[in-house]
């Protein structure tokens, strides 16, 4: 098709603000879409996305539309995933259009992630059509969203559009204003082929197909290409583009978008942001791309040691359609055999355990998360620390640095005092705080990412009564206090139990941890001890008490020396027990304190 009728679009909200839906009715009024075939959140292909109203896999689809003009025009959108966790991602779906609708719920307005995403689609110099949903709601204010519109984001409420997505009120403006605003792909004037891989899925009959839009030259079966970030060539097997099945097309030209089969094997050797070119001649990469790292680790174990491979497998099957995860063989003393796994932030992490259970039937149970360290020592040398076990010896610490993150909370008027509370609670600095309209603001925070892994968020819901959202977006690193908690029972330390805390903060997790810990261990013949330990010093300590047998029973009188030395003789016995007897500490006990 003539370029000059090509249109690249995506769809970008806050979660919930109902883009699914909106994609559903632009499917449904292009007619790329039969009526018999039509369903609620189309693009969402997974239970998990339907029950929570979140896409997790960006799904690009091609639409034909003819315009009031009387010309057809060929429009893709590129469906993006909303959450900061998947932030990389999103910024490569936006590279590779020209146009954002930015839906914004009527009855909601403005929120963190609306904010985020406007701030991400700006830095990628996208037109934006502002969009203003649910018009159809009882409690709609939609003079009150587009003030929100000026005042939060600098754009003109009159480029808003009013609809409904559930009814299909307003589907046609929105399309002619993508028409007409839109602006058309401009090549990039490269000597030879350059299509950005913006997204990846594992076929079992065609292995690696990629998502990719052409910026330059055209893309066919047979030709040889190379991608320029993994140095590897490839022969391409077929071309074609979403509606929103797959269907193979002759070949895909500049300014449009669609996916490549070729002979690629895993999913990790096609990077996330990478350029395919001409392997004979090869033209410079586009601009954007960087390597994904995760953010967040945690240790996953089966529950029964019986299923340690069948957890191998479900991973490996896992990461053939999430090149983001990633995952490491590991040994604990209390959990037995499992992995280390990384994710880009707490979303993922959840999505992930939560597909294990579903997808895959596994029993398992996670560690208590943490993030990656750097930690300078005294030679100079750094190491980068994601697990307490592997933190260096204090005497060769000079100094630990902690990742930080920018922090947007929304939140209405009367809650600012207590999430200013929460905010410094949590070691965060609140910069700035933004009036958005009569009764919310807005308050920016620099926050430690360690700080917000557990509860933040679930705290916020609740102090504001679900009327707050946050979002986030990762920052630098910043020296810190940090130090390693070990837990001791016996004597012994447990490393299912040890963590990296702040000073600050390490005595009342040690006491949480002591506490919960003396009501899950058995109680033995003899006194065992349960400690909180920073090196060897002891900051929390609670004593599971021994069974207690009656001696002095078989005592009928007599003198009260008889009774102290049969007291005595019980007391040396647990004595020596204590010294040579091993407290076996169940699995379930350890289940339930990092549940807790």
């Amino acid at each position: 098709m003539d370029i000059k009728y090509i249109r690249n679009f995506c769809i970008i909200a806050h979660i919930d603000h109902g883009k699914t839906t909106l994609s559903d009715r632009l499917l449904q009024s292009t007619g790329t879409v039969a009526m018999r075939e039509m369903e609620d959140q189309l693009l969402d292909a997974m239970d998990l996305e339907k029950e929570r109203g979140i896409t997790i896999k960006a799904h690009p689809v091609t639409m034909h539309y003819r315009a009031r003009n009387g010309e057809t025009y060929e429009l893709n959108l590129i469906d993006t995933p909303g959450h900061v966790d998947f932030a990389y991602e999103v910024s490569r779906s936006l590279s590779a259009c020209e146009g954002a609708l930015l839906v914004i719920d009527a009855a909601q307005g403005v929120e963190a992630q609306t904010v985020a995403n406007y701030h991400l689609a700006a830095k990628q110099n996208l037109q934006i059509i502002p969009v203003i949903n649910k018009i159809d709601l009882p409690h709609a204010n939609v003079a009150q969203a587009k003030q929100q519109l000026e005042d939060v984001l600098a754009l003109p409420s009159e480029w808003a559009i009013p609809c409904s997505a559930k009814q299909g009120i307003g589907i046609e403006d929105i399309l002619e204003a993508i028409i007409q605003r839109v602006p058309p792909p401009q090549p990039t004037g490269a000597s030879s082929l350059q299509a950005l891989a913006f997204d990846s899925y594992f076929d079992t009959y065609k292995g690696v197909v990629t998502h990719v839009r052409v910026f330059n030259g055209e893309i066919k079966a047979g030709q040889q290409v190379k991608l320029l970030h993994s140095g590897k060539s490839y022969e391409v097997k077929e071309v074609g583009s979403f509606n929103p099945k797959p269907y193979p097309r002759e070949k895909l030209e500049a300014g449009e978008t669609g996916y490549v089969t070729a002979n690629i094997k895993s999913p990790s050797d096609v990077k996330m942001g990478d350029t395919f070119t001409e392997a004979r001649n090869p033209a410079p990469a586009l601009p954007g791309f960087k390597e994904i790292h995760p953010m967040v680790f945690s240790g996953i174990y089966p529950i029964n040691t019986a299923d340690y491979e069948q957890l191998k497998t479900s991973m490996a099957k896992l990461k053939l359609n999430d090149s983001a995860f990633v995952y490491a063989s590991e040994t604990s003393v209390a959990l037995g055999f499992g992995f280390r796994c990384g994710f880009l932030g707490l979303l993922h992490l959840e999505i992930v355990q939560e597909r294990l259970r579903r997808e895959y039937n596994m029993d398992i149970i996670a560690t208590y998360p943490s993030v990656v360290y750097k930690v300078y020592l005294t030679d100079g040398q750094l190491k980068e620390v994601d697990n307490p076990a592997f933190l260096p010896e204090v005497t060769h610490i000079d100094r630990i640095e902690e990742p930080m993150v920018k922090a947007f909370v929304i939140c209405p008027n009367e809650n600012i005092g207590d999430l200013m509370a929460l905010i410094s609670e949590k070691r965060g600095l609140v910069n700035n705080t933004e009036t958005l309209d009569v009764k919310r603001v807005m308050l920016t925070a620099l926050i430690p990412l360690n700080e917000i892994l557990i509860d933040f968020h679930d705290r916020i819901k609740s102090i504001t009564r679900g009327f707050g959202s946050m979002d986030y977006e990762p920052t630098d690193y910043q020296d810190s206090d940090m130090v390693k908690l070990d837990m001791l029972v016996n004597g012994e330390p447990m490393d299912a139990f040890s963590c990296l805390v702040h000073r600050s903060k390490a005595e009342g997790r040690g006491r949480t941890l002591a506490e919960k810990l003396k009501e899950v261990i058995p109680r033995q013949q003899f006194a065992v001890k349960i400690q909180a330990a920073i090196g060897g010093k002891i900051i929390a300590s609670e004593t599971v008490s021994a069974f207690r047998k009656d001696v002095t029973a078989k005592c009928y009188g007599g003198d009260v020396s008889r009774k102290r030395k049969l007291l005595e003789k019980q007391k040396e016995g647990k004595k020596r027990m204590k010294s040579v007897g091993n407290v076996n500490i169940p699995q379930e006990a350890f289940i339930e304190v990092l549940k807790a």
